[in-house]
């Protein structure tokens, strides 16, 4: 009995060993990855990302030289990117990073990066965290690459961030003044004098809290507001609308439109003839 059991393990094991020398792995033959490169970038050119992606990652799989992995891995992260696959794009960037942090082109991969979380913000009303990450991203950049030639780029379009978020702070305080929620209202239109002195939402936002301050009786912290709004805003219709809050008598004068303008100076023209 046990001579069988014996005879039964040793023709397993026989054919486990088989079975495993029919499975080895044998290597093929290498890849040239200055062709596999050069197939990549040609088809980057016709924009034909996904086949681009594909050889740009098996370049960087062949090279043995760091620089040229290096890029065929910026230039993979970039293809993603041009076929909106922005998730796998991120990835791909943080782990070039990772992998290749004293490369040359780790400028553009924050750049990229940057771009990449810009590109994805909704809209404010809905969702802000894709705009905070769009801010910090590109923040980042702007300290770390100040004097850059994205830095313009970036900075243009931080401003924009800002502005957007500024919008995102004004829409819920109008919301909680028409509900006449005082405090939060107050709250979120100081984050804009606060945080977003810079922006077009400004005038609005010291405005709106002279009227709350005066509409609860605080008239010391809305003169406060008023005197900010008029000193550094005087000819804006908001500080206009500020001044009518203490003088009721007070009329807005009717803002000249572009169009009135050009009429105007069409009559001084006719009276020069």
């Amino acid at each position: 009995m046990l001579k069988n059991i014996s005879l039964i393990l040793i023709l397993i094991l026989s054919l486990n060993s088989c079975s495993k020398k029919e499975v080895e792995y044998e290597p093929k033959d290498k890849v040239d990855p200055y062709q596999l490169y050069k197939e990549g970038f040609e088809a980057f050119e016709n924009a034909d990302y996904f086949f681009a992606e594909k050889k740009f990652t098996e370049a960087e799989l062949n090279f043995e030289t760091v620089d040229f992995a290096a890029k065929s891995a910026i230039m993979s992260s970039y293809s993603l990117y041009g076929i909106n696959f922005y998730s796998d794009a991120l990835a791909n960037l943080e782990r070039y990073l990772k992998k290749y942090p004293a490369d040359k082109n780790v400028m553009y991969a924050h750049y990229l990066i940057a771009i990449i979380h810009y590109e994805q913000m909704t809209d404010e009303r809905k969702d802000l965290k894709p705009l905070i990450d769009a801010r910090n991203k590109i923040e980042f950049f702007l300290k770390e690459y100040p004097n850059s030639d994205y830095a313009i780029d970036l900075q243009f379009k931080n401003d924009l961030i800002q502005n957007q978020l500024a919008a995102k702070e004004l829409y819920v305080a109008k919301y909680y003044i028409s509900t006449q929620k005082w405090v939060p209202a107050i709250n979120r239109l100081k984050v804009i004098v606060k945080d977003y002195q810079q922006t077009i939402f400004i005038e609005e936002a010291l405005h709106r809290l002279v009227e709350i301050y005066y509409y609860l009786g605080l008239e010391q912290e809305a003169q406060k507001y008023a005197q900010i709004l008029g000193y550094n805003y005087n000819s804006s219709e908001w500080f206009e609308q500020s001044y009518k809050v203490f003088n009721k008598d007070y009329e807005i004068k009717k803002r000249v439109k572009p169009e009135d303008n050009k009429g105007l100076f069409k009559k001084i023209i006719n009276k020069i003839k």
